[in-house]
């Protein structure tokens, strides 16, 4: 990357001041006619100020905007009014203007940098919150997706962090049912990964090893000469968005669903890794239904045991073994649970792992209130705050955003499946000690961090 461009991406205390005044603004008004509306009884148009925040939010662009999209997805982060509204946000980024393109290109690329491509162009295909997507065409005639970061987003990074701590903080000072200090520290490590587009160049490379064997499961080829630390270049993949089949027959619907299925899932129980961003913009469909994923910014890797401790769980609530229940959760980081804790998790991981349990064909779920899970997750969330409230592992956040991202997918496409036993198939045989050697030397292969 230039000198320029270092320029353009440093953390500068101006920065920083300028993102603190207009994210305080904003994240700050919702604290505090939350905490009016529980304390002081003033009533709130919830769903009016909910707009407002995503417009605001929309228009800062960044991580915030991110992180509001993923509080939607965990139960009782935010009130339904804002965890609808807020699931918008990654979706209807607004784009960003040519002349910022082209200052930005040539930030990357140097100044001929149009001379690099047979054609670029200036509307972007699509926009999200770190970045925006330019279609273009290679001399060699292959279609190009040119994915441009933002600039100073590592300001907007630890600017917009800052902040959710002191959300966090006021949430929990009026509700303890779910302690959050974990949920900010694996939060502050995935959006900061995500700002790192050599990292996310090789994510996108171990996911094309992974996946080598789906035939129904594409991943984009990254172009090394055209990418940087914030440009990633790679193979543009034609698809039409999911939800464009959700009134297609039966066996389109269930095909997809499949596909999206072992998308996910088979690097998990193979690799232990997961793709942490079920969002509906990071994959769309061919014309055969097989499934493009276009986006690997948001990649976790699990230590062996901690996929062990997702099986355990599962057999222990099929056998209902109450000690290998408990083991499964101190494997994934819960400490000190009493009975009654582990009484309310379970009533979430009976949720979680109601698909899984019955050896038939059946719909994922129900949809309350627009959110996935959200009944299930205020019965969890008055029991927790009943027993004294948990601290929730770091691990948990995107496997539990994961399932529910995905659940919503199938509902979405109305897929009936025997869920059963396509787990079933892909966990048989499952050996943490196997898992453990092939992780490594795969990541290892990829230049991936192992992070445990």
């Amino acid at each position: 990357m230039s000198e320029k461009s270092d320029n353009l991406e440093k953390n500068t205390l101006g920065g920083r001041l300028a993102r603190y005044g207009r994210v305080s603004g904003t994240m700050a008004g919702l604290a505090a006619r939350l905490a009016g509306e529980k304390y002081l009884g003033i009533k709130i148009e919830r769903e009016e100020h909910a707009h407002k925040l995503v417009e605001s939010l929309g228009n800062l662009k960044g991580p915030l905007m991110k992180v509001g999209q993923i509080l939607a997805t965990i139960p009782e982060a935010l009130p339904p009014e804002y965890a609808q509204t807020f699931q918008q946000l990654q979706s209807n980024a607004p784009p960003m203007g040519w002349l910022f393109v082209r200052r930005r290109m040539k930030a990357e690329l140097g100044p001929d940098w149009e001379k690099k491509f047979k054609s670029f162009e200036k509307e972007a295909a699509a926009a999200a919150s770190l970045g925006q997507v330019h279609k273009a065409i290679a001399h060699d005639d292959r279609l190009l997706a040119c994915k441009l970061q933002y600039p100073d987003m590592q300001s907007a990074i630890d600017a917009d962090l800052n902040q959710l701590k002191i959300i966090f903080s006021i949430y929990e000072r009026y509700d303890k049912a779910i302690q959050t200090s974990h949920i900010h520290q694996e939060l502050s490590e995935r959006l900061k990964e995500e700002l790192d587009y050599h990292l996310e160049a090789r994510h996108c490379r171990l996911y094309s090893h992974m996946l080598a064997n789906e035939k129904n499961v594409h991943v984009p080829e990254v172009i090394e000469e055209l990418s940087t630390a914030r440009l990633l270049t790679s193979t543009w993949l034609d698809g039409e968005k999911i939800l464009n089949f959700r009134e297609a027959d039966t066996k389109t619907r269930n095909a997809i669903a499949l596909n999206m299925f072992r998308a996910w899932y088979v690097p998990l129980y193979n690799y232990g890794v997961i793709h942490g961003d079920p969002h509906l913009g990071n994959y769309t469909v061919r014309k055969d239904l097989t499934i493009n994923l276009l986006d690997f910014g948001c990649i976790r890797v699990f230590p062996p045991k901690f996929v062990g401790g997702v099986i355990n769980l599962y057999k222990a609530l099929m056998t209902g073994n109450n000690d290998l229940a408990v083991h499964a959760y101190e494997t994934w980081g819960f400490k000190g649970l009493t009975k009654e804790q582990i009484e309310t998790l379970n009533i979430w991981a009976n949720f979680l792992y109601g698909p899984v349990m019955e050896d038939t064909i059946r719909p994922i779920g129900e949809v309350t209130n627009g959110i996935y899970g959200r009944e299930t997750a205020e019965i969890v969330h008055k029991k927790l705050r009943e027993v004294g409230g948990v601290k929730v592992p770091r691990e948990f956040v995107f496997m539990d955003r994961a399932a529910l991202g995905l659940g919503s997918v199938f509902l979405h496409l109305k897929a009936e499946i025997n869920w059963y036993r396509l787990f079933n198939e892909l966990i048989e045989g499952f050996d943490e000690e196997k898992m453990g050697k092939v992780q490594k030397e795969t990541l290892k292969k990829f230049s991936i961090p192992l992070r445990h």
